[in-house]
């Protein structure tokens, strides 16, 4: 791929990725990587770019260049690059391979997130079950019009979150992302773009129940969220949010209003499920159950093959590597394995019991249990979700009528709300299209469509 220097700085700029690995110098530990994009889905390693995406540069000549393809061609089995000096920068493209799993020095990697990952043979050879399995989130979606079922408004909040410059153009995005496929576009970018997942993969919808009591006896609400990801995923966490108690905490100033169950905790829970759910499986979404002395997250799937549960909080192996490169993008995640340890922390820090995790060969489930409901300083939210949540969408679109120029942290302050549940709500009126973002992030304004 032939790349020209400011494709290459917008590249640059986006940061380290599932598909992309910055050098600042050269040396024979490189095989690490190649070896790793191999395994995965390919990826790009630049030659004279340091880890935080300073350009250093680097001395290119026809000797560095057959080092290189010596180190590919020694991995077990052989792999060929495509080497290409840009000025002072060394682009090497690493295709994916075609005879899985490749080794080094007698050791295997793989792409987990941002990170390359060493394994033991067996461990690789379980993960991909087959060699040459192809990963269900790197699958072409042939059923999805790249034309009429993209969702332009979901590809601009993506660009936003993963700081993507938009000026090289929504294809060329798509192919340095390894998200098209000729003309089709891969489940992974159909999950993050589509208008209605329902209709290209209804699994991978997210239902939301409240029970009354600690049974499933009997259904209070019930809520099927199925729009693309990030929607899916902002509608759960603010149903939880409405359908949760509150709790004051009273200090010196103001009291302290928080949810009764760490909000954090519950975000790494849903996103838990979304990164490392089975999409194969079909027939069954994720599901979050509220019950009066839990909260239960479950998904299809159940640990990874080459995982066991004692490894969990220690070591990751993702079963949709694309997509959780593309939500570690995004910055939903963090490194690989690091999640539960978060959600740990955070019910810690509330002086809670550490979420319990249940699974076996079909399902993963995290269960939070909720404090005691009679406690003095709690107080519970009544009645459904919407009218809270419409009634902050109407004074969120009010102000931007007023100021069109009005900033998250403005919107904040004059609702009274923190400024994640501002976010969630932007992102859900933008995915509903009331509201879309005209110009950058810094010196544009906001534009009320509906």
């Amino acid at each position: 791929m032939k790349y020209l220097r400011e494709h290459i700085k917008l590249i640059i700029k986006s940061g380290e990725g599932y598909n992309l690995e910055f050098k600042e110098s050269f040396s024979d530990r490189i095989a690490k990587e190649m070896c790793a994009f191999s395994n995965a889905n390919g990826g790009t390693i630049l030659l004279g770019v340091t880890d935080d995406g300073v350009i250093k540069g680097i001395s290119i000549t026809n000797k560095l260049k057959s080092q290189i393809q010596d180190i590919g061609r020694n991995l077990d089995p052989p792999v060929i690059l495509d080497v290409e000096g840009l000025e002072n920068i060394l682009v090497i493209e690493v295709p994916e391979g075609t005879r899985k799993p490749y080794s080094t020095n007698g050791r295997f990697y793989l792409r987990i997130g941002a990170n390359s990952q060493q394994l033991k043979r067996e461990e690789i050879r379980r993960f991909f079950q087959d060699e040459g399995l192809i990963l269900f989130d790197d699958k072409t979606n042939m059923r999805f019009d790249i034309d009429d079922d993209f969702n332009a408004q979901s590809f601009e909040i993506f660009l936003e979150l993963a700081k993507i410059s938009p000026v090289i153009g929504k294809q060329h995005i798509l192919e340095y992302l390894f998200l098209v496929e000729g003309k089709h576009l891969k489940n992974a970018g159909v999950l993050l773009f589509c208008q209605r997942i329902e209709k290209f993969l209804p699994q991978a919808t997210i239902t939301c129940v409240l029970y009354q009591g600690d049974t499933k006896y009997k259904i209070l609400d019930r809520k099927e969220f199925d729009m693309d990801m990030l929607s899916n995923f902002n509608s759960a966490t603010i149903y939880l949010h409405s359908k949760l108690n509150t709790e004051f905490i009273i200090k010196s100033g103001p009291r302290e209003e928080r949810l009764e169950l760490p909000e954090n905790a519950l975000r790494e829970g849903l996103l838990n499920a979304i990164a490392h759910r089975d999409y194969f499986v079909t027939g069954a979404n994720i599901l979050v159950e509220i019950f009066s002395d839990r909260v239960m997250i479950t998904n299809p799937g159940g640990l990874v093959k080459g995982l066991r549960k004692e490894d969990l909080g220690k070591k990751s192996l993702s079963r949709n590597n694309l997509l959780f490169g593309l939500m570690q993008r995004m910055d939903l995640v963090e490194k690989a394995g690091t999640g539960i340890l978060r959600m740990n922390l955070a019910m810690e820090k509330y002086g809670l019991k550490k979420p319990e995790i249940e699974t076996d060969d079909n399902w993963f489930t995290i269960v939070f249990k909720r404090p005691n409901p009679q406690r003095k300083n709690m107080k519970t939210r009544k009645g459904p979700s919407e009218e809270t949540s419409e009634e902050t969408s109407n004074k969120i679109i009010n102000l931007m009528r007023a100021n069109p120029k009005i900033t998250a942290k403005q919107i904040s302050h004059e609702i009274g709300i923190t400024s994640r549940a501002v976010e969630m709500q932007l992102s859900k009126l933008k995915g509903r299209g009331k509201i879309k973002r005209v110009g950058s992030t810094k010196s544009g304004c906001w534009e009320v469509v509906g």
